[in-house]
């Protein structure tokens, strides 16, 4: 058996302020108990499908890593009803196998992040929420983004450890070093707390990460802004095809192990 999606939601990172294709129909500009998302949530058509869109970084992308308000904007989409999250993040491989311009979807993440708000369990008049966060990406979200990867006609990397750090200066090279030792196959800025927060709201997650650039000290020229836009021109399409095609795709029980 199979099911429909019923109201996915795009989280869109860097190089993904407006998703190409989408019919809108209505910006819902929300207030949540932890104040107002990075940007109003867009509602539209996205290939038939009925989605909400959230630029993470606002809809000029004038908001750092660190100061994203990842509470409000979890809560936002959990409160219009979204029943899942597919976030694309823009990331640095470690992994000598992935390459500028290679797709991933992690299994695993390991958080360097500090200082921000990450749960919604910090006052007096709240109950503890100790959630299992053993596998922190939802197992028919990231099957569901492979098989559309595929049905795309693309090759895609389907498990590997993403590392989320501060930001929004990139890392160094021995920074970089030790990531790879504690088994980081990527780096981000972006990927915690929002994957922790939408298991507190039970919302099923996955996420979508283009590598952009070698990280620091896996090349021998150093982190070039024009090149990562020359691999985002050359790579969001295939992004925005992805996403498309997952949203409009049944979910199958079967999990991915």
């Amino acid at each position: 058996m199979a099911e429909q999606f019923d109201l996915p939601a795009i989280i869109g990172g860097s190089g993904l302020q407006a998703m190409p294709g989408l019919d809108i129909t209505e910006r819902v500009d929300i207030d949540t108990a932890w104040g107002q998302p990075s940007s109003p949530i867009t509602v539209g058509q996205l290939g038939g499908q009925k989605v909400l869109f959230l630029a993470r970084h606002s809809d000029e992308h004038g908001i750092p890593p660190h100061k994203v308000n990842y509470r409000a904007n979890i809560a936002a989409l959990a409160e219009l009803g979204a029943s899942c999250v597919f976030a694309f993040n823009a990331v640095g491989g470690i992994s000598e196998a992935l390459g500028a311009g290679s797709l991933v979807v992690p299994d695993q993440i390991i958080d360097y992040t500090w200082g921000r708000e990450h749960t919604y369990s910090d006052s007096s008049d709240v109950i503890l929420n100790f959630v299992d966060f053993t596998e922190p990406y939802d197992a028919q979200l990231r099957a569901a983004l492979i098989n559309a990867a595929a049905l795309s006609g693309c090759d895609i990397t389907g498990q590997g450890v993403y590392g989320a750090t501060q930001g929004p200066r990139l890392e160094s090279a021995a920074e970089i070093i030790r990531m790879e030792r504690d088994g980081c196959d990527i780096v981000g800025m972006t990927g915690m707390p929002e994957a922790g927060l939408a298991r507190e709201k039970n919302l099923p997650y996955a996420c979508l990460a283009l590598v952009v650039n070698a990280a620091a000290g896996k090349s021998d020229r150093l982190i070039s802004l024009e090149e990562i836009t020359q691999v985002m021109a050359e790579r969001m399409p295939l992004v925005n095809t992805i996403l498309t095609e997952v949203c409009n795709s049944t979910l199958a029980t079967q999990e991915l192990t």
